[in-house]
């Protein structure tokens, strides 16, 4: 989400990495290089109201988010899928659209099927940020891998990268 001159809201949906060019990773990459300095972001997402919409069991992932919504200055608010409408079968159409009527800014969303964030993203005017959709992808953690490599190495290009582990199910490989 960014604002142009005239403070208008503009939907930016984070749903892969094979949506952004080399310059635009490296450009996520710098603005979180600079982030590191909590103190000085500490108000980024003021003024923003942030969902987290997870379908899935997660713990350092929506731990993490909730960590840089608060540390950004985000209003955030989650909902608790086992004890909403979703267990009594409301479909991801209508939870999406109810869940909308709020007048989120963003949502992340981590859901266990392929292509769910990509699906809300159409039907929602709020700025979608895929948290991890089934075996397909989990752009955040891919950037924050690259960040760590960049950290450690200077820079990811021209590098040789083994993945170890169940490649096949793997939403960073």
């Amino acid at each position: 989400m960014t604002l142009d001159k005239g403070d208008t809201m503009h939907k930016h949906d984070f749903l892969g990495i094979s949506d952004l060019s080399k310059a635009e990773i490296q450009g996520i990459l710098s603005v979180a290089h600079a982030m590191k300095d909590p103190e000085a972001h500490a108000k980024a997402l003021a003024g923003k109201h942030v969902l987290t919409l997870f379908f899935e069991p997660s713990t350092r992932t929506k731990m993490s988010f909730d960590t840089a919504l608060n540390r950004l200055g985000a209003s955030k608010s989650s909902i608790q899928l086992e004890s909403s409408s979703v267990k009594k079968g409301e479909t991801l159409f209508d939870t999406v659209q109810n869940l909308s009527a709020f007048g989120f800014d963003g949502m992340i969303v981590r859901h266990a099927h392929a292509g769910a964030p990509h699906f809300i993203a159409k039907h929602v005017p709020a700025s979608i940020i895929n948290a991890g959709d089934g075996f397909h992808e989990h752009p955040t953690q891919a950037l924050l891998d690259c960040f760590t490599m960049q950290e450690k190495s200077g820079s990811v290009e021209k590098k040789n990268i083994l993945i170890l582990g169940d490649i096949l199910h793997s939403r960073v490989a």
